[in-house]
């Protein structure tokens, strides 16, 4: 085989897989510097130079011209060297040419085999340059395998991959069957790049909107945030830039048609889409829907809100495994708490929340007073301040401070009603408890005459 079949031969089959003409040049050069090192066991003072437009291919060798040689891959000899180059002399350099027909049968065995591993690698390295660029887009494939913790998807030559968790639970897929799922993630690995996908995301979920949802894709409307059980249940968020354009409305469709694509595609999963408010109060009483709060107490620094359902509603607000609240909390960014209300007035007053549950403890404070025996704050009000100064740590400023930050957090707690009825109740024993040195001079007398005609009188 001479150098222009050798060339022919590489870029026909390059032709045949889609590779650049460009990297022939580097796979030829890379097979004969391996031809070399199998031959010599190294290639360092080899060159190889490829002309693919001539279909020319030269290989120079570098020796060091000595009298007597031990090395005959780097060293020659200088009367051999002199009857090419006269000229030269001991110490030079010489450049000698190695003809590629010498590898022989050997050449042709080791091309094919090194071209086939090259154009795995160049296929490896263009699927993954393809693919690195295409994260977030969805993308439409075959499966070809299914395995017990992976689906495997081919798009043209490429493997995807998608994993158990990132499935939607209550999809079955055969062998043939289309998917349609978002690129989540590429990696090179040494088996090549890893492909993943999702049908699971939440970016997968906005994306289907913004395909359904031409508002959406044109920045009128703004997915704010997602949150998914995915093939269950999902609550999205969205915003109108345009006061004339009703966001849910835009969602939603003529008589459900938009949203109702994106419920097919998910396999029936329900979707709640929430109009933005910049009121907490509104926002969270939208994201709980379909169940509708009693009430709701929100701390805005803490980012913590406790709703109160109806003894009735509480199931549809807690949702099947604490769905329901577990998806509002996510979407809105607000750690809720469910209670009925019969609960909620019963916490109150017995005291029985945990010291763990109030927020401005610290940690350290939790964790002494359980050394002394207390986790509640009914625990707290009945312990002796003996008990709690006997643990180490444990100083009466520290009692102080926790007793404060009790009694604010269960005041916060209170609703409007129960603060007004117990202001209430402190002005009637304000006005209960006047003295009569708080009465006018006149006023004191009178009463005191008063009071001396019916005594009178019940004596009589």
């Amino acid at each position: 085989m001479d150098n222009q079949e050798l060339i022919q031969c590489f870029t026909d089959i390059v032709k045949e897989k889609k590779i650049d003409r460009t990297e022939i040049s580097s796979i030829i050069e890379e097979l004969f510097k391996t031809l070399i090192e199998k031959e010599y066991g190294c290639a360092d003072n080899c060159e190889v130079i490829v002309n693919i437009d001539r279909g020319e291919i030269e290989v120079y060798q570098e020796k060091t011209i000595v009298e007597l040689v031990d090395d005959p891959f780097t060293e020659i000899s200088l009367d051999k060297a002199q009857k090419i180059e006269p000229d030269l002399q001991l110490g030079e350099t010489f450049i000698e040419v190695v003809q590629p027909q010498l590898f022989g049968r050997r050449l042709v065995a080791n091309a094919k085999q090194f071209l086939a591993q090259k154009i795995k690698d160049i296929e490896k390295r263009n699927t993954f340059d393809d693919y690195i660029g295409r994260v977030g887009e969805i993308v439409i494939g075959d499966i070809r395998q299914t395995h017990r913790d992976n689906l495997y998807i081919h798009i043209d030559q490429s493997e995807l991959r998608m994993p158990r968790e990132d499935q939607i639970e209550n999809e079955r897929f055969r062998r043939g069957d289309s998917v349609r799922a978002i690129i989540k993630s590429v990696e090179m690995t040494a088996k090549g790049p890893d492909i993943v996908v999702s049908r699971s995301d939440e970016k997968f979920l906005a994306k289907l909107f913004e395909m359904e949802v031409p508002e959406i894709e044109d920045g009128i409307i703004e997915i704010l945030s997602i949150s998914r059980a995915p093939g269950v249940r999902a609550k999205i968020i969205v915003q109108s830039h345009d006061r004339r354009i009703d966001a849910v409305g835009a969602c939603v469709g003529m008589r459900g048609s938009r949203i109702q694509a994106v419920v097919r595609e998910l396999n029936g999963e329900k979707i709640d889409v929430v109009n933005y408010s910049s009121q907490p109060e509104v926002l969270i009483s939208r994201a709980l829907s379909p169940a509708k709060p009693f009430n709701l107490y929100i701390d805005d620094e803490r980012m913590y809100c406790v709703a109160v359902f109806d003894d009735e509603e509480m199931e549809s607000g807690v949702g099947k495994s604490y769905q329901n609240i577990r998806l509002a909390s996510n979407v809105t960014g607000y750690n809720i708490e469910a209670f009925r209300q019969s609960e909620y007035e019963g916490a109150k007053s017995d005291e029985t929340f945990f010291l763990g549950q109030i927020e401005t403890l610290t940690e350290r404070m939790v964790e002494l007073m359980s050394q002394a025996g207390v986790e509640t704050v009914s625990d707290f009000r009945s312990a002796s301040r003996e008990d709690m100064l006997a643990v180490k740590g444990v100083g009466e400023k520290m009692i102080d401070t926790i007793s404060t930050k009790i009694d604010t957090h269960l005041e916060s707690l209170m609703t409007p009603e129960e603060e007004d009825t117990q202001e209430e109740e402190e002005e009637t024993v304000s006005h209960a408890g006047d003295s009569e040195n708080d009465l006018p001079t006149s006023d004191i007398e009178g009463k005191e005459k008063t009071d001396t005609a019916l005594t009178e009188a019940e004596a009589v």
